[in-house]
């Protein structure tokens, strides 16, 4: 059984250690970042840092295994298409492969199953859309072109945990120039433990070995240093999942009162499609999808994203 070491706070300036390798991109997307931020708060839009689906963990330098979680990316990715509905701009950062606004709504659909090949005349053809396989798909499609076209939506994609961590500190770092027009809405379902690669082996551990046995570190809490230092002027929301619902407000209290960030959206493992709870210092409000809501397909992130809003506003105000 994994053993963990005592927590390892992330440094006071923020810095990451050597142990977490920095890909060799993060400085051009840092400055893509900062570009699509400010164009967009010079425009008088506000700027959305949303994080999305889980981080993954190697065992190995050379890597055949790692650890993961059960994180698809549907609820940032579900959230990105509700505050571009309400005017923000988007950086997505999300998890490769991870479910992507838009798409997300035909995830486990067969592309080839939905389209149908008609041969024209003069050796011409087309590809008809089956729009039983792909219901509303005409309405989806205009609303992604009218996003695209308008340059709304940044994607950046990350797969393991140093990525995702040097990334993140890179979009801080790019937003803090547009101050209190910029919202962090921190989705990501980040791994808490790692291991260091001075202490990963190499190559593929053997099964040949007998059972394995691996010690953890614990991931450095980078909210700290975002709010206080790298984007001291931004709205930020955090997010906190339970399995045992008798602690998720103390938790979610705890958080506030640790990293003093805005708010934070606290839901159980088992009921967090349908609801959630928005703590802040002065309040908490629960969020819950009716069962008439649900028969309209309505979803959660929708009552998430509204609540969200005028609080932003009132921040912005402050």
């Amino acid at each position: 059984m994994a053993q963990p070491h005592p927590p390892v706070p992330a440094a006071a300036d923020g810095n990451l250690s050597e142990e977490f390798a920095a890909p060799s991109h993060v400085e051009e997307v840092r400055k893509l970042m900062a570009e699509f931020a400010e164009r967009h708060s010079a425009s008088g839009r506000r700027v959305v840092l949303i994080t999305s689906g889980g981080t993954k963990v190697p065992l190995e330098s050379r890597t055949v295994r790692f650890l993961d979680n059960f994180s698809s990316g549907r609820r940032g990715a579900s959230s990105a298409e509700y505050f571009l509905d309400s005017g923000y701009a988007v950086i997505f950062l999300h998890r490769h492969r991870s479910l992507y606004p838009f798409i997300r709504l035909y995830t486990g659909v067969n592309l080839l199953d939905s389209l149908r090949f008609q041969p024209g005349d003069e050796g011409t053809s087309h590809v008809l859309v089956d729009q039983k396989e792909l219901p509303n798909i005409a309405a989806v499609l205009k609303r992604y072109q009218a996003v695209k076209a308008a340059g709304l939506l940044l994607p950046v994609e990350f797969n393991t945990l140093s990525e995702y961590l040097h990334l993140l500190k890179a979009a801080a770092q790019a937003l803090n120039s547009i101050g209190s027009n910029a919202m962090f809405y921190l989705a990501a379902a980040v791994s808490d433990f790692y291991i260091p690669v001075s202490e990963m082996p190499e190559h593929k551990i053997q099964s040949s070995n007998g059972p394995l046995q691996i010690s953890m570190k614990m991931v450095p809490k980078m909210l700290k240093p975002l709010v206080k230092d790298w984007a001291p002027q931004a709205f930020v929301i955090s997010f906190k999942l339970e399995t045992n619902p008798s602690i998720l407000l103390e938790c979610a209290r705890r958080a506030l009162d640790t990293y003093n960030h805005q708010a934070v959206v606290a839901n159980v493992l088992d009921t967090r499609h349908g609801y959630v709870v928005i703590v802040t210092k002065n309040s908490q409000h629960e969020l819950i999808l009716t069962e008439e809501e649900v028969q309209k397909e309505i979803e959660i992130e929708e009552k998430i994203v509204r609540n969200l809003l005028p609080a932003h506003t009132q921040f912005m105000n402050q």
